[in-house]
């Protein structure tokens, strides 16, 4: 059987990479067997993985909201768009969440320009800048135009003393980070000028991904109980995880939503953070 992929290429359909994919959503094996035997009935020559995705998402719903959810997390990574405004601040909590201290988007002057960054990071005495790469189109990768352009922004703002967290702060070190995947060019000349990538699959054991499952950094846009016009709205209002809804029902009561809407909210964002 063949399939469609997001970039267009043709491929055979594989059981086993969809079975780990629906596993990693945090359903058990028998839902997850079930899924595919209903999704291997329903499947024809030349669908597309959108489509089999979206049949795959509507089965996991019927058996729990935040498997679901969890199983939408790349797509809701996508929805922190359509500028990346987002997503940069997406990144800054995830780096509160490993002990820095964070800013977004400061204006800094080099030896030859000034430089808008994205989020700038501290822990202990190292200070580093951090450049988001956001892509609302799934096959977009981040190739190795990028780190050259980066690193040459950074080599003009490190030999400089910057008010960014005290009145003399050196910048010693620089991060990439895209949503979607680095290409190999791009690792390799990150890699070997000492620049920090992280990318939705790399480094392999520490991705975007990975970090987000094991921090239960979740994004609000990959609720189930809410619909996109809500979660722009608390987008607005500065919520961005959903493990910051949980015990706070203002932010919902102020986007509207009735008592026992936010019961089933609060409930799925329980279940989908292990706090349930």
């Amino acid at each position: 059987m063949k399939i469609i992929k997001h970039s267009g290429d043709i491929v055979d359909f594989n059981r086993s990479k969809l079975k780990l994919s629906l596993m990693k959503s945090g359903a058990n094996e028998n839902i997850v067997d079930n899924v595919i035997t209903t999704i291997e009935k329903e499947i024809y020559e030349g669908i597309s993985t959108k489509k089999i995705y979206k049949l795959a998402f509507s089965l996991l719903k019927k058996a729990s909201n935040s498997h679901a959810a969890r199983y939408n997390l790349r797509t809701a990574i996508e929805l922190l768009g359509p500028a990346g405004f987002f997503f940069e601040k997406y990144i800054s909590r995830l780096f509160t969440s490993e002990g820095y201290q964070t800013k977004t988007n400061i204006i800094l002057q080099g030896k030859c320009v000034s430089h808008e960054i994205d989020v700038m990071i501290k822990k202990d005495t190292m200070i580093a800048m951090v450049e988001c790469k956001f892509h609302e189109r799934r096959e977009s990768n981040t190739d190795v135009k990028v780190p050259m352009y980066i690193l040459s922004r950074f080599n003009d703002l490190k030999d400089k003393h910057h008010q960014i967290f005290s009145n003399k702060d050196g910048i010693s070190k620089c991060w990439i980070i895209t949503n979607n995947r680095f290409t190999t060019d791009a690792i390799s000349f990150g890699t070997c000028s000492g620049l920090n990538l992280l990318s939705w699959d790399y480094p392999k054991n520490n991705n975007l991904r990975t970090k987000i499952d094991s921090k239960k950094l979740y994004p609000i846009t990959c609720m189930t109980t809410l619909s996109l016009a809500e979660k722009d709205k608390l987008l607005i209002l500065d919520i961005l995880l959903v493990k910051e809804i949980i015990n706070h029902s203002e932010s919902l009561e102020k986007i509207g939503l009735s008592i026992n809407r936010i019961k089933n909210v609060q409930k799925e964002a329980s279940e989908l953070c292990g706090n349930l």
